[in-house]
């Protein structure tokens, strides 16, 4: 590997413009993300915030597999937007219509963004960062997004890139059209542990 991509590893690089084999090259062990010709190291982000995207995988993941909706992928996986930009959601769903004659999922970035995007609040994250994202996913075809708050035990739901419900720790969370007859109560995310 070059110098010169080792330094991208850096939180903010010189802009350069990156092929897919060149950004799946980063090394391993990092969550990446490019935006606008910068590799952006996405930091480790925490027991907590991985205990909730794990929730996620579960109930959603269960639910989607049971139902062969479509498929769910962890906070790994990049997908490539029209910018050219590569964005990680930390839990994501893409509904089998979308899929439609693919047998085997792509090695490399799905194009297009996840229907479902989710964001779990980590300290590192700004406001600006997490709208920017979510502005992004509604201009590649997401069609719902949540953004978890775990300090506020709350989820805001978004249908368009501005906020239109906060659900609390009593509310239930929705696929609605987007993975039909999903309903998680809130508070399976925000349990404390009894064990």
């Amino acid at each position: 590997m070059s110098v010169s991509v080792e330094k991208s590893v850096e939180k903010s690089v010189e802009k350069k413009s990156w092929t897919d084999e060149e950004f799946m090259a980063l090394p391993e062990g990092g969550r990446y993300e490019l935006v606008d010709g910068e590799v952006v190291d996405m930091d480790n982000s925490g027991m907590e915030h991985g205990y909730i995207a794990s929730i996620l995988n579960i109930l959603v993941g269960g639910y989607v597999l049971s139902q062969k909706l479509g498929v769910v992928c962890d906070s790994s996986t990049a997908f490539g937007m029209k910018t050219g930009n590569k964005r990680s959601p930390d839990f994501s769903f893409v509904s089998k219509d979308r899929l439609q004659g693919v047998r085997r999922l792509p090695k490399g970035f799905f194009q297009g963004a996840p229907d479902l995007a989710v964001e779990v609040i980590s300290p590192s994250n700004t406001f600006e960062e997490i709208h920017n994202k979510l502005v992004e996913y509604f201009e590649n075809g997401c069609r719902l997004a949540w953004v978890i708050n775990p300090d506020e035990q709350s989820v805001l739901v978004y249908r368009q890139p501005q906020p239109e419900q906060l659900l609390k720790i009593t509310d239930t969370l929705s696929g609605e059209e987007v993975i039909p007859g999903l309903e998680i109560p809130a508070a399976e995310l925000f349990a404390e542990l009894d064990f």
